[in-house]
């Protein structure tokens, strides 16, 4: 869709990818009795919700602002999203879709005021995500990169996130 080069915002996670039910969390180390989706190092990346169309989300690799300006650096559009997109809402949000489509949207149509949307990904390159985390299960003292320790709903273990998901 761009000429522009993406380089959507990532964080590298060594852990696994375990299954509750229908949910995939997020583990630094696998806990007893529970099927393990994936293992290894993961690329950590994350989305904004499409307004009116929550199973879908878009994790922003360019912003094209409504006068011409491309924004490229993932930290700064992130930035600029949540802090004056109201400014620009024809601004344009380029990137992959949690589905793995390429996709563009105008921030009007975007739902910034739901959680962000944690996305697992086999490593930097791949535009199709193994999994939507919902759930991070780590030691309060884990160290964590910063963008999942604010965006991830955290939990000590994983009896403590089953009993608030019978």
């Amino acid at each position: 869709m761009a000429a522009f080069p993406r380089q959507p915002y990532g964080e590298i996670f060594h852990g696994v990818i375990v299954m509750a039910g229908e949910a995939a969390l997020l583990a630094s180390a696998a806990p007893p009795e529970v099927e393990i989706a994936h293992h290894g190092t993961f690329t950590l990346r994350y989305g904004i919700e499409f307004l009116g169309k929550p199973q879908f989300s878009i994790v922003p690799a360019l912003i094209a602002l409504d006068y011409g300006e491309v924004m490229t650096d993932a930290v700064a559009a992130w930035d600029f999203l949540f802090k004056r997109s109201n400014l620009y809402p024809r601004a344009d949000v380029i990137g992959y879709r949690n589905d793995g489509v390429d996709e563009m949207i105008p921030v009007k149509k975007l739902d910034l005021m739901q959680p962000v949307v944690v996305l697992a990904y086999a490593d930097a390159a791949a535009t199709r995500p193994l999994a939507q985390v919902a759930a991070l299960i780590a030691p309060d003292d884990s160290p964590l990169p910063p963008w999942l320790a604010q965006y991830a709903r955290r939990y000590p273990a994983l009896a403590a996130w089953q009993r608030e998901h019978p």
